[in-house]
């Protein structure tokens, strides 16, 4: 059946699932108890929507000798239940119906199992009336009784006494903790007939005194004798008024759920302005910690180290094998094509940068934490440090992944090598072709036509232009190759830093963010299931 819409706000429906929703994402941040009675309220709330809404469920409880069987029986015209004085005599509770014809679900749901039809008077038709055991009764049972259905009726109706009713019992276990039920709350005085006119005022202000500290101002509070007749009237009234309106279930529910609201709140739940962490700092420890500054030097001296192997003098350039390449010496770029092989040999950070690393991670929780209510401050902290495990693998690959490019030959090296081969080419065949000469001039043998340039032989020519054309050639591609890893090593640099940004936020940010989107999710439920 579809819930009755309140004039403002939210519908009963949304706020039973906004509570369900705030439940659900308290859990693990807030006491469990608390959790646990959010989720027990929407499931009893979801049970008694689905009985009988036609019925109005009307419990008298009170403490031993407050007359409340007294009471019942006078409102049902006939004898119903046993009557005591100085000890309980009320064990389980028992109903009275007027026209109970469709609530025998909703009795069994409340696990009454003494029923007593009452013939109809007035605008009662519907009323479920029920006698609860003594709230103070020195038997356990029959205070978890009046527990047990103190949580589920639709009206509570408490019956007090001139002698009890400031029982401190009676004010903090159960008024106090109800004090957003005053809409489905009467309480009675009973029993002013042994009192004079001017003392039954005073009590009656007294009781509304303490029901106002209770937080229930304005609870309707009446003065009635069971003995006598007085007040029954206007009690018999009020409860015709409730039950025509069949509203009492709804308006119970809803401050169940106002209740069950509030307890969250109260636990976790403050007005903060909650921002989104910065991980600057956090990428700078990181890739300290990662070994990038190491990574990125290495990736300007392995560039022109392996320029010079590719571009020098083929006579010398053989000498830079006995050197280490500074990227494999790390790992890096270390397969057959530079593919990424295993880990990398990245020195692992030392003490200093851990504790940056640490201290940067633990910057970013304690921030974003800052305003958040203490169960969910823990919680945001522990999201920052939820894969410390996971970091040092994770940055090993970014480093691996965003450096492997740097392994990538340029084609120019190809160009200028082969032609340090020709140059070194022409100067062997120079130095050949001086050889013969001399070995002809030593034999003592025509020389043979000799061409020349600008009057230098061809041969001569030939060894002494290829080799200073061999280090010309050199010099200018080490200092190519000097300024081509100058801005290799930027661009792998920039790489690296969004690669550590990404790891960064990934395992450190990303973790945050969703604790503090949880946060907001739940205070937006909060505040619906509160409306």
């Amino acid at each position: 059946m579809k819930l009755l819409r309140r004039k403002e706000g939210p519908s009963l429906d949304d706020r039973l699932t906004a509570l369900l929703e705030a439940a659900r994402l308290a859990e693990g941040r807030l006491p469990q108890e608390l959790v646990a009675q959010a989720r027990e309220v929407s499931e009893r709330a979801g049970e008694r929507r689905s009985l009988s809404v036609d019925h109005t469920v009307a419990a008298l409880a009170g403490a031993t000798g407050s007359g409340k069987s007294s009471l019942f029986n006078a409102l049902a015209g006939r004898d119903l239940a046993a009557v005591g004085v100085t000890r309980p005599t009320t064990s389980t509770a028992q109903a009275a119906l007027w026209d109970g014809e469709g609530a025998g679900a909703l009795l069994t749901w409340l696990d009454v199992p003494h029923r007593h039809e009452v013939e109809a008077e007035g605008d009662l038709p519907g009323l479920v009336l029920l006698d609860l055991p003594d709230h103070d009764s020195i038997e356990l049972t029959h205070r978890l009784e009046v527990d047990r259905l103190v949580e589920l009726v639709d009206l509570l109706v408490w019956v007090v006494d001139p002698q009890k009713y400031a029982d401190a019992a009676l004010h903090e276990r159960y008024l106090r903790p109800l004090s957003r039920h005053s809409e489905v709350m009467v309480v009675v005085l009973n029993q002013i007939d042994r009192l004079s006119a001017t003392q039954a005022e005073r009590c009656l202000a007294d009781l509304r005194r303490l029901l106002e500290e209770d937080g229930l101002a304005g609870v309707p509070v009446l003065g009635a004798s069971a003995r006598t007749g007085k007040g029954l009237p206007e009690l018999r009234g009020l409860l015709e008024e409730r039950v025509s309106r069949h509203r009492s279930w709804a308006e119970r529910l809803s401050a169940d759920v106002s209740t069950a609201a509030a307890r969250l709140s109260a636990a976790g739940d403050e007005a903060v302005s909650v921002g989104t962490p910065d991980g600057a700092r956090l990428t700078r420890a990181l890739s300290e910690a990662a070994g990038v500054p190491l990574v990125v030097d290495a990736v300007a001296k392995a560039h022109t180290h392996r320029a010079v192997a590719a571009t020098g003098w083929p006579m010398t350039r053989w000498m830079r094998k006995f050197r280490p390449d500074p990227l494999r010496r790390l790992g890096i770029g270390s397969g057959a094509r530079g593919e990424i092989v295993g880990r990398t040999s990245v020195p692992q950070p030392s003490a200093v940068q851990k504790a940056r690393m640490e201290t940067a991670i633990r910057d970013v929780g304690d921030a974003a934490a800052r305003d958040l209510p203490e169960p969910w401050a823990a919680a945001v902290r522990h999201a920052a440090r939820s894969h410390d495990d996971d970091l040092a693998g994770a940055l090993d690959r970014v480093v691996a992944t965003k450096s492997a490019g740097a392994a990538r030959r340029p084609r120019w090296w190809a160009v200028i090598g082969g032609l340090q081969w020709m140059v070194f080419a022409a100067t062997v065949l120079g130095a050949v072709w001086l050889s013969v000469l001399f070995v002809l001039t030593y034999l003592r043998l025509p020389d043979p036509p000799l061409p020349t340039v600008v009057e230098v032989p061809w041969p001569t020519v030939l060894l002494i232009g290829g080799a200073v054309a061999g280090v010309l050639i050199a010099l200018l591609s080490r200092i190519a190759a000097w300024a081509g890893g100058r801005r290799r090593a930027r661009k792998v640099a920039k790489a690296l830093r969004e690669g550590v940004g990404e790891v960064g936020g990934r395992l450190v940010l990303g973790p945050v963010s969703e604790e503090l989107d949880r946060y907001r999710s739940f205070t937006e439920a909060l505040g619906v299931a509160r409306s």
